[in-house]
């Protein structure tokens, strides 16, 4: 009797392990999950075994980055030269003969300007924010605001003083950065010289990847997998064109805003104010500062004004115009989530960081949006789609863009 009940005891307890620790989905999914952490701590503690790896991205990132970006705004163009007729590689000779040219009548006609504007704002900058410094220090000081301290604060002095004491800490900054900025000419030199040849082979080659990668992946997972590149690629490739385009056009604006209202520096101004618009929200109102302080020094707080209305102006056209023309609904991403990413992305990788950030986070969602797809398909647990919270107001505008985004996938 007595084996009998220890073989039926054993039996249950065999039976309630199976059903809630073996043939459970849940702790199935918190065990691959622990697994995985467990293999990520190990890797910690080998990454010297890396270097290698880490000594191939600090020579060619840079090279593979610009030749990435060049490739998603010049592949278009090669597939509809292919389209005409035009053979692939002939295609390819025809855009870098007509980016050469383009190349060479920059040199001839925009480089010394560039250089000359280049120069004297990276020598003389420092003194403007010093004089900047000094005529808001000045302000700060007036009879007018200390009574208007007193009366808000209670204490004279502390703001013109603290103004001042951060003041001369972005001096020093920005003398420092331009020693640093020279540093880093060699490498931008080397990758400028290795990028056509990976961009060659990458325009002639690119459209054939997709299939060889596939014939890595298993023969059960090649449709999702397939799915999920092309997602990723168009998030991509919507997002580098559209940003570029955005940038060029608000460079040219500010070009040619700055030379109506005769602004020192118009075209050294114009192409940073472009360059950093590639910083979504933020980039624009970066490369204000010192837009700011070259019109109150250099010129006079009138000049100021007519900044203003400039920046009004490119505000409202490209808020009301260009972004909607050209990015339309390219990555759907809210615009908190988009600050969030580039001070996270900023704070861990510095400029790198910012600027590739939100392709980064877009190509992270789409990763992700796919894995709790699959999450939901194998655990179960979301059949019921019922919601008792009231269910969100998508306008008319919203609806289409998402219609377009989900065309352009199939």
């Amino acid at each position: 009797m007595e084996p009998e009940k220890e073989r039926l005891t054993a039996k249950a307890v065999a039976t309630w392990f199976w059903r809630w620790v073996l043939n459970n989905k849940v702790v199935a999914i918190l065990l691959v999950s622990l697994l995985v952490l467990l293999n990520l701590f190990l890797l910690t503690k080998v990454l010297y075994l890396l270097e290698p790896l880490k000594g191939f991205a600090s020579a060619m990132g840079l090279p593979i980055v610009m030749s990435g970006i060049l490739y998603y705004l010049l592949n278009p163009l090669i597939d509809g030269l292919e389209k005409k007729g035009v053979p692939r590689i002939s295609g390819i000779l025809i855009v870098f003969l007509l980016l050469a040219g383009l190349i060479v009548w920059g040199i001839v006609s925009l480089i010394p300007i560039l250089r000359e504007q280049v120069l004297s704002l990276l020598l003389n900058f420092p003194d403007y924010l010093s004089t900047f410094i000094t005529q808001l220090n000045m302000f700060l000081r007036s009879d007018l605001l200390t009574r208007i301290q007193e009366q808000l604060l209670g204490d004279t002095g502390t703001l013109a003083e603290t103004i001042s004491t951060q003041a001369e800490g972005m001096i020093d900054t920005a003398i420092s950065n331009i020693g640093s900025i020279f540093g880093t000419l060699t490498s931008i030199v080397l990758a400028v010289i290795t990028t056509p040849f990976i961009l060659f082979y990458l325009l002639k080659d690119g459209h054939n990847l997709p299939y060889h990668i596939m014939n890595m992946v298993p023969s059960k997972m090649r449709e999702k997998t397939y799915v999920l590149l092309r997602e990723t690629n168009l998030q991509i490739s919507q997002y580098i064109r559209g940003q570029l385009l955005v940038a060029f056009a608000v460079g040219v604006m500010f070009w040619l805003g700055f030379l109506i209202i005769g602004m020192e520096y118009a075209l050294i101004l114009g192409i940073m104010a472009g360059v950093l618009n590639l910083i979504p929200f933020l980039g624009t109102f970066i490369a204000f500062f010192p837009i700011i302080i070259v019109a109150i020094v250099v010129h006079s707080p009138i000049m100021l004004v007519k900044v203003l209305i400039v920046f009004t102006i490119e505000q409202t056209l490209e808020g009301r115009v260009i972004q909607p023309l050209i990015l339309g609904s390219n990555l759907n991403i809210h615009p908190v989530t988009i600050i969030a990413v580039l001070l996270t992305a900023g704070n861990l990788f510095g400029i790198p960081g910012v600027i590739l950030g939100i392709p980064a986070y877009a190509v992270l969602k789409v990763f992700l949006v796919h894995a709790f797809v699959w999450y939901q398909s194998y655990t179960g647990l979301y059949a019921d789609h019922y919601n008792p919270a009231p269910k969100p107001v998508v306008s008319k505008k919203k609806k289409k863009k998402q219609l377009e985004f989900r065309r352009k996938l199939k």
